[in-house]
């Protein structure tokens, strides 16, 4: 039989034999393998459509669609075009430096956005979801990507449900939807048809894709795959939300902006300025001012910026992805750096996702477990808090001994430990007993003594779940409950006492309901069990029946204990002026308790609930989040409330998220943080960054190095900047100011004379603008980037202070290369005696130097150039190579004749060193000064 080619018309209010029968398949059987690939071939893979992928020629064409990219092949134009005026003689070398730079940058922009790829589909590879199905009667384990419609899943505690589906049968089936729903508590499910149609979270009769069965056994018939899904239906609305723009690429741009009209600017100036100041008459003179134009250009342009830029996002990039923080996009590394909130998930990022008991409250007293999480580790002492000591009252280890063992009865969690590692099977709730039963010396073997004859599943309509148990030897049955304590304490009649039971009269019953009261104050999920004597030979039909006239054991507060590391990530965010924000969907008491606990908020602050943000205009929802880090009860529409409203406050927001209802608020985000472990398919696609350990600690830390990548970027732009505008002072100055320092006397056959020659600015951009400055982007830090606020919205990543610095050292730079010059020249204020060949190789030599120590400047604007000198090896590895090239340039013989070099002697060399360090000096006394002034 063939399935209809449309699902089923709402399956859920179906009777489940009706649908498997329109689907083609025997619900008993299964489909055949032969059937099964026939509509896997037809229908396509149960996966959600991706976008097509960019085809390489784009990819390689977007490298090239940069703004400074636009400027470099500008500047290529213009000197080819010089070049060929010029008789096309030899080879034009800037043309060829600049042409190979952004080739260079093309192929690290594609390698690295490469990397960035493989990184993500080798962690999807990793956690590839598969499921159990029937096929031709049999069990078979196959990828959830290759599930049709008409399977039939066979579902268990633990699995992953790997398609929407009708259920066939349900025996205690409790699906985990909160990734779909936003529901944080596992719903029953039952395969009886509903009787009209319901909102997704009241389908019980359906499973979906991206949800987790968190207790008892099912079968269902698959009704929709890949975008058919649920999730795929929200997956399709994500393609109206707008991406947002990173800050770095914003500044980027307006980087670019500036530096084009600027080097527009300087040529028109200087070459009008050689015009008027030189006796301009032939062509070839008219030639050799716009070859000077054209070389002050590409000095002025850092041509090396997108290389660099590249190199050091791809850096920081790897280094996150060594801390489990996999950045999908290369400007996004910075954006995490300029966070100014981190709205976080609690469980499983804040917190383990781990349920520990961690309060025993009997009618003898009250004890306290120690450790947490799944791994069974720690001990059982007397009192609130512990400090009464180890426990050894009988009476209260009688107590004791039947909750756990009692709450491990009524269960059907497993707890398993393979190469050392404890994890759980099922509900973690239940699972907490079975863990804090290893900590109380006996428990274990008295539970593992007694056999399971019957269960009455929980329901959220009774808050309860009983098993029948048969205890070792001849004897009465016992019946075990657990459940919601005020609905079991209604059920109870009696209370134990050490080996007694005792009648549970009003005194006794208000006790237990205080301490109930009281844990839940703390903010503890409570649980409280009970028991009874049943005759032996009880069946197992009718057993709710017996929840009556119960023998009150006690209660156990369980508690997601937080993750160790967080407190000290939070407070380090903190200290970087980065606010935390906990957005969950738990009780308000819980959610305070654990973001006092973790420092997120102090003492006595108010959690805001997801229906009081739906009552709110814009401006109240602002206001709030100006004040509120803690937001409980949220639904999927209140988290992008939140990014919305903090994003129009000027923040710059880092959301994480691990539901398919959390990805449109990552995609929103400035920085959608992704759980690698326990994210979907849906939220991963949208993210921007996925974390590997879904840890909070692992955003701090990344914050962190995107810190550290934007002060690196800073680190290089001043240098390169300031260094260009050296070369640009040395030429615009030495035009004007020839006559002062001698050089319109040396002129010679000189037509037009300047200070610097074509050929020696290029290739002092080549010696001191890459290296240097791809050295710089790999610095180690030299401040403490998390001992300041993060930069504004709108801050400029070249700001005022920068730009003083900029231009106050490259003045410097000019004035030592001129006075050099004016050093050696016969004429000027200074007399010299020799060549104009000598002077300028003098000149020249001490501008290339003064730019290697301006090297050591720009590690930072406001510390000492000597302050941790010695850290980046490569730094000094490329200060070494331009002085080994700028002796080889002045030295030997072939290269004087290319670039009109001269030897120097030891004297020359000498007051080149001593100007050039002139630039140290000065910024060292720059910097004292705003020291200085910043401490007073």
């Amino acid at each position: 039989m063939r399935p209809s080619a449309a699902p089923p018309a709402d399956p859920s209010v179906r009777d489940a034999d009706d649908v498997a029968s329109e689907l083609g398949v025997d619900p008993a059987a299964g489909l055949s393998d032969a059937e099964a690939a026939r509509r896997l071939a037809a229908e396509g893979p149960n996966e959600l459509r991706s976008r097509p992928p960019v085809p390489f020629w784009r990819k390689a064409l977007d490298q090239l669609r940069d703004p400074l990219v636009a400027l470099l092949l500008v500047a290529v134009s213009i000197s080819v075009a010089v070049w060929w005026i010029e008789g096309a003689d030899g080879v034009p070398v800037d043309a060829v430096v600049i042409a190979a730079i952004v080739l260079l940058n093309a192929v690290l922009g594609l390698v690295q956005e490469r990397k960035a790829e493989d990184a993500v589909a080798a962690l999807r590879s990793m956690t590839e979801a598969t499921s159990t199905v029937l096929r031709d009667g049999r069990r078979f384990t196959v990828r959830s990507a290759e599930l049709v419609r008409g399977d039939v899943l066979v579902l268990a505690e633990g699995d992953a449900v790997g398609a929407d589906a009708r259920l066939l049968s349900a025996t205690a089936l409790r699906v985990q939807e909160s990734s779909l729903t936003g529901e944080s508590e596992a719903v029953l499910k039952d395969a009886t048809a509903l009787a009209a149609p319901a909102p997704l979270g009241d389908r019980f009769d359906m499973v979906y894709k991206g949800t987790a069965v968190a207790q008892g056994v099912g079968r269902a018939v698959v009704v929709a795959t890949g975008m058919g899904t649920q999730m795929g239906t929200i997956a399709q609305l994500l393609d109206a939300t707008e991406e947002e723009v990173t800050p770095l690429q914003r500044e980027i741009s307006h980087v670019s902006k500036v530096l084009g009209l600027t080097v527009i600017g300087i040529a028109v100036v200087v070459m009008v300025l050689a015009v008027l100041v030189n006796d301009v008459s032939s062509a070839a003179d008219l030639v050799t001012v716009l070859l000077l134009g054209v070389s002050l250009a590409v000095a002025a342009v850092p041509e090396g910026l997108p290389a660099i830029l590249s190199v050091v996002l791809a850096v920081g990039v790897q280094a996150m992805a060594r801390r489990n923080a996999v950045v999908k996009k290369l400007h996004s590394a910075e954006t995490l750096g300029s966070a100014s909130v981190i709205a976080s998930d609690k469980t499983g990022t804040l917190t383990k996702n781990e349920m520990t008991i961690q309060k025993v409250v009997t009618a003898s007293g009250e004890v306290t477990l120690t450790g947490v999480g799944y791994r069974p580790d720690g001990e059982v002492r007397t009192g609130p808090d512990g400090a009464g000591g180890e426990l050894t009252d009988e009476e209260l280890v009688r107590e004791v001994t039947m909750v756990l063992g009692g709450g491990s009865l009524a269960n059907d969690a497993q707890l398993v430990e393979r190469d050392g590692e404890w994890t759980v099977q099922g509900d973690p709730t239940e699972a907490a007993f079975l863990v804090a039963a290893h900590k109380l010396s006996g428990t274990v073997d008295r539970v593992a003594a007694f056999e399971r004859r019957g269960e009455v599943p929980f329901t959220s309509e009774r808050k309860l779940m009983s098993a029948l148990v048969d205890p070792p030897g001849d004897g009465a049955w016992a019946l075990v409950t657990k459940g919601a304590p005020d609905v079991l304490l209604t059920r109870c009649t009696d209370v134990q006492v050490g080996e007694r039971t005792v009648p549970l009269d009003d005194e006794r019953r208000a006790a237990a309901l205080a301490a109930v009261e009281r844990l839940s104050r703390q903010a503890y999920r409570t649980l409280g069990v009970a028991y009874r004597r049943v005759a032996e030979g009880t069946g197992a039909q009718g057993l709710e029946e017996h929840e009556s006239d119960l023998v009150y054991l006690g209660v156990v507060g369980i508690i997601d204990p937080p993750r160790p590391e967080v407190t000290a990530a939070v407070a380090e965010a903190h200290g970087a002026g980065i606010r935390v924000m906990m957005i969950t969907g738990d009780h308000p008491i819980t959610a305070t308790r654990i973001a006092t606990d973790l420092g997120i908020v102090e003492p006595g602050a108010r959690a805001v609930t997801g229906t009081h943000l739906d009552g709110l205009d814009a401006a109240g929802l602002r206001e709030t989040t100006r004040t509120v880090s803690v937001y409980a009860r949220v639904a999927p529409q209140n988290k992008l409330q939140i990014v919305d409203a903090l994003q129009a406050d000027g923040h710059v927001v880092a959301m994480t998220g691990d539901g398919v209802n959390d990805a449109p608020a990552l995609k929103t985000a400035d920085i959608g943080v992704a759980m690698g472990i326990t994210g979907t398919e849906v939220t991963k696609e949208s993210a921007k960054m996925i974390l590997g350990d879904d840890n909070f600690a692992t955003i701090v830390a990344a914050v962190r190095q995107g810190r550290i990548i934007f002060d690196n970027i800073k680190k290089f732009l001043r240098y390169l900047l300031s260094s260009n505008m050296g070369e640009v002072a040395t030429v615009l100055l030495g035009v004007v100011l020839a006559g002062v320092i001698g050089l319109e006397g040396a002129a010679g056959s000189e037509t037009v004379v300047v200070p610097l020659l074509a050929t020696q600015i290029l290739w002092i951009n080549l010696v001191t603008d890459s290296g240097p400055a791809l050295a710089m982007g790999v610095d180690p830090e030299t401040d403490d980037v998390m001992a300041r606020p993060p930069r504004g919205m709108h801050e400029r990543i070249i700001d005022a202070r920068m730009w003083t610095g900029v231009l106050s050292i490259g003045l410097v730079m000019g004035l030592a290369t001129l006075l050099t010059i004016d050093i050696f020249l016969p004429g000027g204020t200074v007399e010299g005696t020799d060549s104009l060949t000598v002077a300028r190789t003098a000149g020249f030599t001490t501008l290339v130097l003064a730019q290697l120590f301006n090297v050591l400047n720009s590690r930072s604007e406001t510390t000492s150039a000597f302050h941790r000198m010695f850290v980046n090896r490569w730094l000094w590895g490329a200060i070494g190579l331009g002085v080994a090239l700028q002796v080889a340039v002045v030295q030997v013989p072939f290269l004087q004749v290319a670039f009109g070099t001269a030897s120097l002697d030891l004297a020359h060399w000498g007051v080149a060193v001593a100007m050039a360090s002139s630039v140290l000096w000065f910024d060292e006394l720059r910097k004292l000064v705003w020291r200085s002034r910043h401490r007073a």
